[in-house]
C-alpha cells in the first residue's frame, strides 16, 4: 500500500506529520513546563533549574579528578504509556539512549554565555506511538524556553521512516509504531532550522544509498522546519512562572575579601545563608561571588550585605566574659553525638559534654535534651570562643 499508492496505514501520505499540540506550563509549581503531543505519542518534560552544587558529579574509567555534568537529560518510558502493566524500575539501555540522544540534540542551543545555572530536563512518556524521543527533544526544547532558560534556537526533531519492495523505495516522515516495526529503516533528526544537531539510524537493510540518504535528510528538513514553525507559535505564547523561578546574581569582589564573607570558621557566611535564605558560591581565586535563591528580593539583598562586608570588612563581635560556677540561662542549639551546643547570652555558643548532662550514664544527649529548650548552664572554663558548659543541676 505505501511503495504502490503512497497511502499508509493511518491514512497519511509518505511525506505528512501527525497532528501536533503544545501546552506550556502547565504545571504552575515548577521552572518549567511542556506537555507535547504528536499523533498518539505525547511526552509531560519538565525543566529544574539549581545551583552549581546541584551539578553531577562523575568520574571516568581513564581520567583523573571528577566532572561536573551541568545539563542533564533523563528519559522515563513507563510501561502504561504503551498498554503494559511492568514494573517500576531504573532506567535501561533504551532510556539512558533516548535521553543521551536528546541531551546531544538540545544542548548546542543553551547559550553558555549566560547561562549560570545547572539544568535538568526530565521527560515523562504519557503515551507512545512513534519516536517518543523526538518528541522530547521538540518538548524539552520547550520547556527550556517556560524556564526563561537562554536558548540560541528552538530545537526539533522528527523519525524518518523507509519500506523498501523489491526496487521501490519510499520514504516516510514521522513514522508510528507498526511504521518502526514492520519498515526498514529509523532515522531520527534533529536540529533547528539552521542545521542538524543530532542524528541516530536503526537500519535493517544491508545499507543505503547516498542518494537515499540525502533524500531522507531533505524530507527531515521540511518536517523539522513544519514542526518548528508550530513550536515557534506555541514559544510567543508562553506565561514563564517568574514566582517560581530562581534567581541568581554574579558580581565580583577582592580576592582577599573572600575570607571575611566566610567568617571565622564558615559562620559569616551560614549566617548570610540563614538569613536570607540563599545559596553562596565563592571563587578564591577570581573573587567571584554567585547568590541564587527562590525569590529575587531576597537574592539582591543578600548581595548588598555581601557587599558590605566586603567594603568594611566582616563586623567584628566582642566575646562576652562568662563568670565561672555563676548559673546562667542558654538554649539548646543544636545536638551531637557527642553533647550539645547551647546558646548563650550574647550570641556565643558553649559546649555541654554528653558526661555533664545527667549524673548516671546516657546513650545520646537528645534522650534528655531536645533543640529549643532552655536549660540552666554554669560555665566551667572558657578560652575565648572555646566554652565549656555544665548544666546547673544534672538531671537524675
Amino acid at each position: 500500500m505505501i511503495v504502490e499508492e503512497g497511502r499508509r496505514a493511518d491514512g497519511r501520505g509518505l511525506k505528512d506529520v501527525r497532528p501536533i499540540e503544545i501546552e506550556t506550563n502547565l504545571l504552575p509549581s515548577v521552572h518549567g513546563s511542556c506537555l507535547f503531543t504528536r499523533g498518539e505519542t505525547q511526552a509531560l518534560v519538565t525543566c529544574t533549574l539549581g545551583n552549581r552544587q546541584d551539578a553531577q558529579m562523575y568520574e571516568r574509567i581513564t581520567g583523573k579528578g571528577t566532572s561536573y555534568e551541568e545539563f542533564m537529560v533523563h528519559y522515563n518510558f513507563p510501561g502504561f504509556s504503551v498498554g503494559e502493566a511492568s514494573r517500576v524500575g531504573p532506567p535501561g539501555r533504551r532510556e539512558l539512549g533516548h535521553g543521551n540522544l536528546a541531551k546531544r540534540a538540545l544542548e548546542p542551543s543553551l547559550d553558555k554565555t549566560q547561562l549560570d545555572m545547572i539544568v535538568r530536563l526530565v521527560s515523562e512518556i504519557l503515551e507512545s506511538n512513534g519516536s517518543s524521543s523526538m518528541a522530547t527533544v521538540c518538548g524539552g526544547s520547550l520547556a527550556l524556553k517556560a524556564a526563561d532558560v537562554p536558548i540560541l534556537k528552538l530545537i526539533a526533531g522528527v523519525a524518518m521512516g523507509l519500506v523498501v519492495e523489491g526496487e521501490k523505495e519510499a520514504i516516510l516522515t514521522d513514522i508510528m509504531g507498526l511504521e518502526d516495526h514492520d519498515g526498514d529503516m529509523d532515522f531520527k533528526v534533529a536540529g533547528s532550522e539552521d542545521g542538524i544537531t543530532a542524528l541516530q539510524m536503526d537500519i535493517k537493510l544491508g545499507g543505503v544509498s547516498t542518494e537515499l540518504l540525502k533524500d531522507a535528510l531533505m524530507q527531515a528538513k521540511d518536517a523539522r522546519l513544519h514542526i518548528l514553525k508550530i513550536m515557534e507559535e506555541a514559544a510567543q505564547n508562553i506565561e514563564v512562572n517568574e514566582e517560581v523561578l530562581p534567581s541568581s546574581e554574579i558580581f565580583h569582589i577582592e580576592p582577599h575579601k573572600i575570607a571575611d564573607i566566610i567568617g571565622q570558621a564558615g559562620k559569616t557566611i551560614r549566617e548570610i545563608i540563614e538569613k536570607f535564605e540563599v545559596n553562596v558560591d565563592l571563587d578564591k581565586k577570581k573573587g567571584e561571588v554567585k547568590v541564587t535563591g527562590p525569590s529575587k528580593a531576597k537574592v539582591k539583598a543578600a548581595c548588598e550585605h555581601i557587599k558590605e562586608i566586603a567594603k568594611k570588612g566582616a563586623p567584628k563581635k566582642e566575646i562576652p566574659v562568662f563568670e565561672t560556677d555563676k548559673p546562667i540561662k542558654g538554649k539548646v542549639k543544636k545536638i551531637v553525638d557527642f553533647g550539645a551546643f547551647v546558646e548563650l547570652p550574647g550570641g556565643v555558643d558553649g559546649l555541654l559534654h554528653i558526661s555533664k548532662i545527667s549524673r548516671g550514664r546516657i546513650a545520646h544527649p537528645s534522650d534528655l535534651l531536645r533543640e529549643g529548650q532552655e536549660i540552666e548552664v554554669v560555665v566551667k572554663s572558657q578560652d575565648g570562643h572555646k566554652i565549656s558548659l555544665e548544666l546547673a543541676k544534672p538531671i537524675d
